[in-house]
């Protein structure tokens, strides 16, 4: 999979806006269209450049790498074994270098791991739609609070 292709994927998404910023592309569930007036973390990035971290080596010649935001549990099931993860190793999927706590996983151009990544952003997806359907939640609660 070429950048192109896996952007054409995460764009093919439901309900995914994809949000370009210096070469870099974010994957934002955004339903309600309404990312501007409520900015959000995406559910998945693709990155071309060393901007945020040195270990991936991403200035290497059509290198990039795919990141991936997982529920909690489902980032244990992956990483449990990875001890010391090669972060500039082509298509193994790792922690992510900088993000791992916060359940990201990434893949630098995945190919054989395609599959597995496939059904990883999927996850990564759902778990978007989740997350939005509990603040959407969260907010009209505070609204009929407020109405009170």
């Amino acid at each position: 999979m070429d950048f192109d292709a896996v952007k054409d994927v995460l764009a093919a998404f439901p309900d995914t806006r994809m949000i370009e910023g210096g070469g870099d592309f974010f994957a934002i569930y955004d339903p309600d269209g309404d990312y501007e007036q409520r900015p959000r973390q995406g559910w998945a990035t693709l990155v071309r450049s060393d901007a945020h971290d040195q270990v991936s080596d991403l200035d290497r010649p059509g290198v990039f790498r795919l990141n991936i935001g997982l529920p909690r549990r489902r980032y244990d099931e992956l990483v449990a074994e990875a001890a010391d993860p090669d972060f500039a190793a082509l298509d193994v999927l790792v922690p992510h270098p900088v993000y791992a706590g916060y359940g990201w996983v990434c893949v630098l151009n995945p190919e054989r791991t395609w599959p597995t990544v496939e059904t990883l952003l999927a996850d990564a997806h759902d778990f978007a739609v989740r997350k939005h359907d509990n603040a959407a939640r969260r907010r009209a609660g505070s609204a009929a609070e407020v109405g009170r």
